[in-house]
């Protein structure tokens, strides 16, 4: 008994400093503005025009600022136009495929697939894939009627335009005082780590989708999110390290979410907590994950529901549904993390596939 007792201890103490380790950052202080900005915008823009709604796909264009890198102007650009037009595919897609049900599921797996093995191919960083399928997820769930398809679509690549704008001003600024970093060197691929893994995760996003559509849950584009977020990891350990983190920062920016939607905030004030809130979580994501997710969730909620606050739900049943899918996404993602992390099952499956590919010889 007293050797369990000790081993749980140690489990909950090592988990207690993922929790609390605060990491260094070399991020330059600019760089949260800018993001904040190039997020902001659209939906300032939105509200001048008194529709917050027509905002939202430009603010969620906006987020591929994030996926600006610290090298040398030309490779900034070319690798934001790139991030910009996978964004705009993976939304396109998303929304496209809302009239016809039975192809959400597909869709979004093979969106899943394609970006993933893009992403490790071309060696991105972290934000990785995450974004594109959050593009692709919310906008299966985003209520619009057929005609509304291109112009919801224009907005959100308007919204990429305008990131992209931001980026360039924001590196012709930070290139004069900051010295640009080297630009990585794309490494020989391998099956397992570019093919392999992301089908699979391509095809454990799908179920996850399935699986909450299945259950007829009223906001199931946070379940695939979930998933991924905790399945990207690929070992057990910080499979779990990451659904650890994600529980308790979900659940502590859930209390945060319940109380400012129970604030009556007009339009422009609910803009300019977002563009905050979207600070905070640039200014903490490199250095405290859990951290930042206390604000990214009441972030995420804002995007795909203040188009429809104060209509349909209240406060608590927007919260308690978004509970509901981080707990059910994060689930299903450390169970087909843990089958990855087998070296059987890895062995087995693996060789299936490759009795796919053409023999050329």
């Amino acid at each position: 008994m007293s050797s369990l007792w000790r081993q749980i201890c140690d489990f909950f103490i090592t988990e207690y400093k993922h929790l609390t380790t605060v990491n260094k950052s070399d991020r330059p202080w600019q760089m949260p503005i800018a993001a904040s900005l190039a997020m902001g915008l659209p939906l300032l823009i939105g509200v001048h025009f008194q529709h917050l709604n027509y905002g939202l796909p430009g603010c969620l264009g906006g987020m591929v600022f994030l996926y600006l890198p610290n090298t040398p102007m030309y490779h900034r650009i070319v690798t934001l136009m790139t991030c910009a037009f996978g964004m705009v595919t993976c939304y396109s897609l998303g929304v496209i495929s809302q009239f016809t049900p039975e192809l959400m599921v597909p869709c979004l797996g093979i969106i899943a697939t394609v970006v993933t093995i893009a992403c490790r191919f071309f060696m991105i960083p972290p934000p990785g894939s995450l974004f594109f399928i959050m593009a692709a997820s919310i906008g299966m769930f985003i209520p619009m009627d057929v005609l509304q398809v291109p112009f919801f679509i224009g907005l959100m690549s308007l919204g990429s335009i305008l990131a992209l704008a931001v980026a360039i001003i924001y590196s012709l600024f930070i290139l004069r005082i900051r010295s640009a970093g080297p630009i990585a060197k794309v490494q020989a691929p391998t099956f397992e780590f570019v093919i392999f893994d992301s089908v699979m995760i391509g095809l454990t996003v799908a179920l996850s989708l399935a699986v909450a559509l299945s259950l007829n849950l009223p906001r199931p584009y946070w379940v695939p999110i979930s998933c991924l977020s905790v399945i990207q990891g690929l070992s057990t350990k910080a499979g779990w390290n990451t659904l650890v983190q994600r529980i308790v920062g979900s659940a502590t920016g859930l209390l945060l979410s319940f109380y400012i939607l129970s604030l009556d905030l007009d339009n422009w004030t609910i803009c300019f907590v977002m563009m905050g809130l979207n600070f905070l979580i640039e200014t903490l994501a490199v250095r405290q994950f859990g951290l930042a997710l206390v604000f990214l969730t009441p972030l995420t909620i804002f995007i795909a529901e203040a188009a429809r606050r104060g209509v349909d739900d209240t406060p608590f049943v927007v919260i308690r549904s978004r509970l509901t899918d981080t707990v059910l996404g994060s689930a299903i993602g450390i169970i087909c993390g843990w089958c990855l992390s087998q070296p059987k099952f890895r062995e087995l499956i693996s060789a299936q596939m490759r009795k796919l590919i053409p023999d050329h010889h």
